[in-house]
């Protein structure tokens, strides 16, 4: 029988990449250090605010970098509010399968795909961000069998709103050692998200990367909003007061452990508006100061940030640190940002 699929070559295995390219203990333990602090937010033994912040794809390990290192001045003008987490995403789901995909399958977006290269640059990227500035960083579990390559170095772990409703996504999430959100999906469906968060916190016994594996539930799985799109198309928010109340009455139902709430202020939320990421956050915000219970569980915020405001098409004379696949916020609009957050949290 003809094969509808070319198998290209065999990639090396996780534990093949992390020897030939390995984290220094250093480096782990500063890893495990800002995971702790991540975990301590989620549980409710630090009251700080989690900001998960960054472009919308990592898509230059040169102009990442440079914007991450940027975060470290202002984590420390901060810290004692706001836990800066910084989003490299190196996956990039498609609505419609067409379009930049991400570094792990283009490490440079003007060429053709080549997946070695990519699971090399990714990697290599996380490991600078966490050696050169302490962050421990977020990304998208894009692909399960693919988190493997990076589970020694993530900091966070998102599922996105397309792969919220996969069995496989929320088995191996209930398997991670890190916070792991999961989005509401396209469609806004929210018992479609606290299911998934049920399936993350429980023990389970699946199919990984050809091994039968246990798992033994992640308890600080959590909901992410990001708004949805109705059935004509248009993109509707879901971050307002009587949404975080009403999440707040379902969470409460399900009786799901550390409840908590990281509000997207990018996606359906802002219309892909991005500048209306001030407002939003600011919103949000004045709902927690409004509500203590809606207060006791917005734990973060993400905002999707880069050098340069909005976004541009993949070109030889693409706008260093402009993003190519979502507008962002500008590092200026952005810094003013957080110190904006620090402030109006300094006064709850």
């Amino acid at each position: 029988m003809q094969q509808n699929a070319k198998f290209i070559r065999k990639l090396p295995i996780p534990m093949d990449i992390k020897k030939e390219f390995p984290v220094t203990e250093e480096v782990a333990k500063v890893r495990e250090a800002r995971v702790e602090e991540m975990r301590a937010i989620l549980d409710g033994r630090d009251s700080r605010l989690m900001l998960i912040i960054g472009p919308c794809s990592a898509d230059r390990e040169d102009s990442v970098m440079d914007y991450v290192c940027r975060l470290v001045p202002l984590q420390e003008k901060v810290k004692d509010k706001i836990l800066i987490v910084p989003r490299i995403y190196t996956n990039k789901p498609r609505t419609n399968g067409s379009g930049y995909k991400g570094m792990l399958h283009q490490p440079d977006p003007s060429k053709k795909p080549d997946m070695l290269e990519g699971i090399i640059a990714i990697r290599r990227l996380h490991t600078r961000a966490v050696q050169e500035t302490g962050f421990a960083c977020a990304d998208e579990m894009l692909y399960p069998e693919n988190y493997r390559y990076l589970s020694d170095i993530l900091g966070y772990v998102a599922v996105g709103a397309r792969s919220v409703e996969n069995q496989q996504h929320r088995l191996v999430a209930s398997g991670i050692d890190v916070p792991v959100g999961m989005k509401n999906p396209t469609g806004g469906d929210l018992g479609v998200m606290l299911n998934s968060i049920m399936a993350a916190q429980g023990s389970h016994t699946f199919l990984y990367r050809g091994w039968e594996c246990h798992s033994h539930g992640n308890p600080l799985s959590h909901a992410i909003l990001r708004g949805y799109v109705n059935k004509h198309g248009a993109s509707l928010p879901n971050y307002h007061y009587e949404d975080l109340m009403y999440l707040y009455e379902l969470y409460k139902e399900r009786g799901l452990q550390n409840m908590a709430v990281i509000v997207d202020t990018n996606h359906a939320n802002s219309g892909k508006h991005f500048e209306q990421q001030i407002r939003i956050s600011k919103e949000i915000l004045h709902s927690c100061r409004q509500s203590p219970e809606i207060k006791s569980y917005v734990k973060g915020l993400m905002i999707e940030s880069y050098l340069e405001d909005g976004s541009q098409k993949i070109s030889d004379d693409a706008i260093y640190g402009k993003s190519i696949t979502d507008p962002c916020l500008g590092w200026e609009k952005s810094e003013r940002l957080v110190y904006d957050i620090a402030e109006q949290l300094a006064l709850m």
